[in-house]
């Protein structure tokens, strides 16, 4: 057992390795040249058409509303790694750690952006009258070579599948667990019952009731979480100015640089940039291919007009709110921080110290039910992503209700149990995704600048 854990160790380091890092920020830098820039000029009006009633309404075949498509999408991506994530990163990394991540998520709008059209452009209808959809389905039925897509097709849903228990599920349960345990002596198996019920009530509901919850759940955490993250950065407002020079000195330093209010952490820019990207690409998801399944089910009359409604998920997640808590650490002075047995401070303690700079114990408590809303949430978007996967490898929805069953009680294995070899596994599964993804992309990209170059004429005439 001893072995197998260390031979997935060495795997998932490849996978999440520089290569796969470098292909999936490679994918959107080609992407986004290739597509003239147009996702970031058209951010502006995407993030407006997001905000708008129209995004509230149905306009068009599908399933939930466009917004309700976008804040289910953002509940499997808005979770731990946005907390946890981004401290882990910046005591890996250095503060600079948040400046790669800035630079990932504006290429990963662009991936983002092009997975999602995709998805909408080539989904299907299945014998419930829901739409089914995402990069397996774009593989079917995009590619000339139809065995080459169908072979991809498979491995994406199988994938798919493993994250969805693993990643989706088992770390997202055991982290609320953990973090209701510390801060409120919860007992983990009261946790994991709470958690399994919850998900079971809204699960058997399906995409209608998972994107319900999820369109209420997911912007007010995200506000919740914002205001607090705020207080803490205008409480210690004397410090932001060197705080944000310290995380571009450490972005670009070439040499490995400490000190100021960033603490004693020491890293150069090849680290920061690591894990910059790294943590930024876990917690975002551009390029993974998991968004565009929930893309897949919105009522839309036009790909393109969706597509860049759900990109504006990488900003949401990564340019606001893993900004917040990297300032928060960035400018109260923990980035460093030591334990009583010498060992640096990292993940969500460090973003509880931080918060607690300001907040007192308020702040610890504030992020606790951040972690258990954000996780919980991640939960449910998953749980989507897995059905429908299975959905495609199955051939059939019949086993859609057995998997929400079966998924609602991992939950509380994940809860009650540390499970690093599952967890190890579903990590390598939620990279290997993205391989069959890009490839994707990669093939299609000349279909999505036709398509981008096209809507440019319904925009002008949105626009007045």
């Amino acid at each position: 057992m001893k072995n197998l854990e260390e031979i997935l160790q060495v795997v998932d380091d490849f996978v999440w390795g520089p290569v796969m890092l470098a292909l999936l920020v490679g994918t959107g830098i080609f992407l986004t040249f290739r597509l003239k820039f147009l996702t970031w000029r058209n951010l502006p009006y995407a993030i407006r058409l997001t905000l708008s009633k129209e995004s509230r309404t149905k306009h068009g075949a599908g399933d939930v509303s466009p917004f309700a498509a976008l804040t289910t999408a953002l509940a499997a991506t808005i979770g731990t790694g946005n907390i946890v994530g981004v401290a882990t990163a910046m005591v890996s990394g250095g503060a600079g750690a948040l400046v790669w991540m800035w630079i990932s998520a504006c290429f990963g709008l662009t991936s983002k952006f092009s997975e999602c059209m995709l998805a909408i452009k080539y989904r299907e209808v299945n014998a419930q009258g829901e739409m089914s959809g995402g990069p397996m389905f774009t593989m079917k039925k995009a590619f000339k070579n139809q065995a080459f897509g169908n072979a991809l097709g498979w491995l994406f849903a199988l994938f798919a599948v493993i994250a969805s228990f693993g990643i989706g599920n088992l770390t997202q349960a055991n982290s609320i667990s953990d973090a209701m345990n510390n801060t409120f002596d919860v007992p983990t198996w009261l946790t994991g019952v709470i958690i399994t019920a919850l998900s079971l009530c809204i699960i058997v509901g399906g995409i209608k009731s998972i994107s319900k919850l999820s369109s209420v759940i997911v912007p007010c955490m995200a506000i919740f979480y914002v205001i607090g993250g705020l207080i803490v950065i205008l409480g210690n407002i004397k410090n932001v100015p060197s705080g944000v020079a310290e995380i571009f000195r450490m972005a670009f330093s070439v040499k490995a640089v400490a000190g100021g209010v960033g603490g004693t952490i020491v890293a150069s820019m090849m680290s920061g940039m690591r894990y910059g990207i790294a943590r930024g690409v876990f917690s975002n998801e551009a390029g993974m291919g998991s968004a565009a399944i929930t893309a897949a089910s919105a009522t839309t009359n036009n790909p393109v007009r969706q597509g860049y409604i759900n990109m504006t998920g990488t900003f949401w997640d990564t340019i606001v709110v893993c900004t917040i808590t990297g300032l928060c650490i960035a400018s109260s002075g923990v980035l460093g921080m030591t334990d009583a047995s010498g060992k640096a401070i990292e993940g969500s303690e460090l973003t509880i110290e931080a918060f607690q700079t300001v907040l007192g114990p308020a702040g610890g408590w504030m992020v606790t039910i951040g972690i258990a809303l954000f996780a919980f949430s991640t939960i449910l978007g998953w749980e989507y992503h897995g059905e429908k996967a299975l959905e495609y490898l199955a051939g059939t929805h019949k086993y859609n209700m057995i998997y929400r069953v079966v998924f609602s009680a991992v939950a509380f294995i994940g809860a009650t149990t540390t499970l690093s070899i599952a967890w190890k596994f579903s990590d390598i599964a939620n990279a290997l995704m993205a391989i069959p993804n890009l490839i994707c992309l990669l093939a299609l990209s000349g279909e999505l600048a036709k398509d981008v170059e096209a809507f440019q004429t319904t925009l002008k005439r949105e626009r007045g």
